[in-house]
C-alpha cells in the first residue's frame, strides 16, 4: 500500500512539474523568444512586448494557471484526506480537482493549437516548442491520476 501511495504522489508531482514548466518556459527561435507572457526580439536592440493583448492568449494563460491551481489544491486535499478520511472512503474530491486540472490544461493547449498562427507573423519560421508538448503530455497524466484518485480506497 505504501508503494502505491508513493507511486501516486510521484505521478502527481510529475504532473505539477510538467504544468509549471509548460506555463513558464520560453521558446527560442533564432533571435526571437516567446512564451505565454511576453514576446522578445533581439537585433541591435533587445525589445520585449507583453503577450496579453490577445483575448485567446489571455484564455490560454488563465487555463494554464487554473490547471496549476487545481493540481496543487488536489495534492493538498489528498494529504488532508489521507489523514482524515474514514477507512474504505474514496478520494472523490481529490480526483475531481485533478480531473479539472487535466481538462484546463487540455483546453489551454487546444486553444493555443488553433490560434498559434495569429500570434506570429506568417513569414516567421516558428514551431510550437517543447513547452507545448509538455502541456499535452500533462493532460493524459493529470486525467489518469485523477481517475486513480477516484478509484482509490483508503485502507489502514
Amino acid at each position: 500500500m505504501l508503494l502505491l501511495l508513493l507511486g501516486i504522489i510521484v505521478l502527481h508531482v510529475t504532473v505539477l512539474v510538467l504544468l509549471f514548466v509548460s506555463t513558464i518556459v520560453s521558446v527560442m527561435n533564432g533571435g526571437h523568444t516567446a512564451d505565454l507572457w511576453q514576446n522578445c526580439t533581439s537585433g541591435s536592440v533587445f525589445h520585449c512586448l507583453t503577450s496579453s493583448t490577445n483575448e485567446w492568449l489571455q484564455s490560454v494563460q488563465a487555463m494554464m494557471i487554473l490547471s496549476i491551481i487545481f493540481s496543487v489544491l488536489s495534492l493538498f486535499l489528498f494529504f488532508c484526506q489521507l489523514f482524515t478520511l474514514t477507512k474504505g472512503g474514496r478520494f472523490y474530491v481529490t480526483g475531481i480537482f485533478q480531473i479539472l486540472a487535466g481538462l484546463c490544461v487540455m483546453s489551454g493547449a487546444a486553444i493555443f493549437t488553433v490560434r498559434h498562427t495569429d500570434w506570429h507573423q506568417a513569414s516567421e519560421n516558428t514551431s510550437y516548442g517543447f513547452a507545448y508538448i509538455l502541456a499535452w503530455l500533462a493532460f493524459p497524466l493529470a486525467l489518469a491520476s485523477g481517475i486513480i484518485y477516484v478509484i482509490l480506497r483508503k485502507r489502514e
